[in-house]
């Protein structure tokens, strides 16, 4: 129980912030709120969430991925291109994405583990790599996606979008497996220590394996989405979501050191990321302010999570204290960057 609540209490500031967002949308920008609005930015909530789990598991295993616009936009190419709008074409199609991505993701945690190439590095490259694959089948031309696959991912459960279900299905599952099972723990034990996983005789190569692999599926899983969603996708489709799901993991509270995370509060970064966009793009702001605000809204993210993993917030008052009281102002002193 205790850890239980130590678990959801990291994820209070997300939470608090989205509901913070959503009540200054509906006092300054009721219109981002509306029904029309929703229809058409929350279906990208449950494509954000999905590339942001992948990219979370990348992160806890003390890496980043930067192949994750490389696999997005792929699937979305193959899924298009291939088919060329023959229903019967499709699952083959998929089939095949989700086969690449497999492969790409191996290759990745090979590279990373055993020849011990930087993850920044290795994942920068595997990117040129897919996107060479994926003008060499889509020439550079979008193509329409099958209709099976537009009405799927455009159509309603329980008077939700297809899309966001899926995105929390996949939240909800990384979740139970994260924190309930023993596969979930030593994930986490491996990447915030890989002296002591190994200390205790978990081999951490198996679980840095699981996560390029476990990424590589979410991103293309990400890249069908949005051959459904959007119906014509472009070459280069998965561009815009390399800043955006590293900020929302980074909102999440999941340490860019590696270790601990929270799939959930990751989902909830998502949905703060996406609301935010709506909130902008109806206060009639250009592109280039959206982009300010969203790297401000990383930036602000990641400071916070320094001063808390770092202990700054109460350093902070000690020394702010000591001056309000007339003491000698003592330096800060240094300390070591833990993981959580």
């Amino acid at each position: 129980m205790k850890d239980r609540f130590s678990r959801w209490s990291k994820s209070s500031g997300i939470a608090a912030g989205l509901v913070l967002l959503v009540v200054a949308s509906a006092i300054f920008e009721p219109s981002s709120l509306g029904r029309a609005a929703l229809a058409a930015f929350w279906p990208f909530v449950g494509v954000l969430m999905v590339v942001s789990a992948g990219q979370q598991l990348v992160i806890q295993q003390r890496g980043i991925d930067l192949s994750a616009p490389g696999y997005i936009s792929l699937a979305a190419i193959i899924v298009s291109h291939m088919p060329n709008g023959d229903n019967a074409k499709l699952i083959p199609a998929i089939l095949l994405a989700f086969a690449i991505a497999i492969v790409a993701g191996l290759f990745n945690g090979l590279m990373v583990t055993k020849v011990g190439i930087m993850p920044i590095v290795q994942t920068l490259g595997m990117n040129a790599v897919l996107y060479g694959i994926n003008v060499a089948i889509g020439h550079g031309t979008p193509t329409q996606t099958t209709t099976d696959l537009f009405n799927f991912m455009n159509d309603h459960l329980f008077g939700l979008q297809v899309p966001f279900i899926i995105g929390a299905v996949v939240i909800i599952v990384l979740e139970y497996v994260m924190k309930e099972t023993i596969v979930g723990r030593r994930f986490e034990a491996g990447g915030a220590s890989e002296r002591a996983a190994r200390a205790a005789g978990l081999r951490t190569d198996r679980y840095q394996y699981m996560a390029y692999v476990g990424s590589a599926i979410l991103y293309t899983l990400a890249g069908v989405m949005l051959a459904g969603i959007i119906e014509q996708p472009s070459v280069f489709q998965g561009d815009t979501y390399l800043l955006l799901s590293v900020a929302a993991v980074v909102l999440g509270g999941t340490s860019l050191l590696g270790g601990v995370g929270s799939p959930v509060a990751t989902a909830l970064g998502a949905a703060f990321i996406i609301q935010l966009q709506g909130f902008v793009l109806a206060t009639g702001a250009t592109a280039a302010v959206q982009d300010i605000v969203q790297a401000t809204a990383l930036a602000i993210g990641i400071s916070v999570y320094g001063l808390r993993s770092m202990g700054g917030v109460a350093k902070l008052r000690r020394y702010f204290g000591s001056r309000s009281r007339g003491g000698p102002v003592t330096k800060l002193p240094a300390t070591r960057v833990e993981s959580s």
